[in-house]
């Protein structure tokens, strides 16, 4: 397969931007984690422009980005912002943008129905069905009690309050961005309809978070919809982007580099979960707790930063094999779901 190549080897630095394609920039906004960064984008829109994602919303976020549209974006008015998906990396600053910009908001209506429902969702203590899900992965006793003895995390924490108002895209349509017309393709298991764009008249895909690479993007598993597969969604979003990727096709990710050699990145996220599922099933030959499978499922060792997403993946693996009828689990006495083959 035709490796994957990485035309701009270096990102742009804070407050700046690199032209990737005709009427496009690039810029990276930071993340307070292991996973530093992310990346937005502007696509001329007329006399304005149309950004892509938004970051994280906070006092400096706001400062970046008056500096970005000051800067870079040469003072033009952002007139629309398309949300890739719903997670508040992304969908952060896009109310920040739509109440003292006056920006138009651009995603689906699955993307749009949680990043508000989030929003305002506020919890000032754990609700009990986290903390039982929590016990019930057989989450590190210290983590637990550390968690559950402080505030839990909101979204609204980090995201700016989003007015009401939205123009939806579904998959299959087509939406015209400056001199381009988009297919919109959407992908689910990393998060639901997941908006991707492929250009009709070039080679460039605006991928969000659905396609990444060096990294698998998080498929996880949540208190809200404890018994989802969304494992199963994954693969079969690659598969069906598998039926219009190209090697030639430009792909701008949410996080780490643009690249090229986009067939061969998709085999790749497919085998990646292909290949674990057997040595999950052999490891389950002991029975084991959902975060006792950390070691086969994962290539490093899992800190506490990034527990959680390991064991929102770590459930996501169990269910589909649960819901195929692979392994089982039965519940022990301290509130934990022991998984066996």
């Amino acid at each position: 397969m035709t490796p994957i190549t990485f035309p701009f080897e270096t990102p742009p630095n804070e407050g700046e931007a690199i032209q990737v394609a005709d009427d496009i920039l690039w810029m990276r906004l930071p993340l307070p984690m292991a996973l530093d960064h992310v990346n937005v984008y502007a696509i001329r829109d007329g006399a304005g422009w149309c950004v892509v994602d938004t970051g994280y919303h906070s006092k400096r976020g706001i400062k970046l980005w008056n500096d970005l549209l000051a800067g870079p974006l040469g003072g033009d008015p952002v007139t629309r912002v398309l949300l890739t998906h719903h997670h508040p990396d992304h969908v952060g600053m896009v109310g920040w943008f739509q109440s003292e910009l006056g920006s138009e908001l651009v995603t689906t209506r699955t993307a749009w129905l949680y990043s508000r429902m989030l929003t305002v969702d506020t919890q000032e203590t754990w609700p009990q069905e986290t903390l039982d899900f929590y016990r019930g992965a057989g989450m590190d006793q210290d983590l637990y009690d550390e968690r559950a003895a402080n505030r839990p995390f909101n979204f609204s924490d980090i995201v700016y309050p989003m007015p009401l108002g939205f123009t939806r895209i579904q998959d299959g349509e087509t939406i015209t961005i400056g001199a381009r017309n988009w297919t919109v393709r959407t992908g689910d298991g990393h998060s639901p309809e997941h908006a991707t764009l492929w250009s009709q008249s070039d080679n460039v895909v605006i991928a969000g978070d659905q396609i990444l690479p060096g990294i698998s993007p998080n498929v996880g598993v949540y208190p809200t919809e404890p018994m989802a597969d969304p494992l199963a969604e994954w693969i079969a979003s690659c598969e069906k982007f598998q039926n219009y990727a190209t090697d030639d096709h430009f792909v701008l990710g949410g996080h780490k580099l643009p690249f090229q050699g986009l067939p061969t990145r998709l085999q790749q996220l497919i085998d990646n979960h292909h290949n674990a599922l057997p040595r999950l099933i052999e490891h389950l030959k002991t029975p084991r707790t959902a975060a006792g499978c950390f070691d086969v499922l994962f290539k490093r060792k899992i800190g506490k930063g990034e527990y959680g997403l390991a064991m929102v993946e770590a459930i996501a693996h169990l269910n589909h094999l649960l819901l195929a009828g692979n392994i089982t689990r039965e519940m022990n006495e301290q509130g934990q779901w022991i998984w066996s083959s």
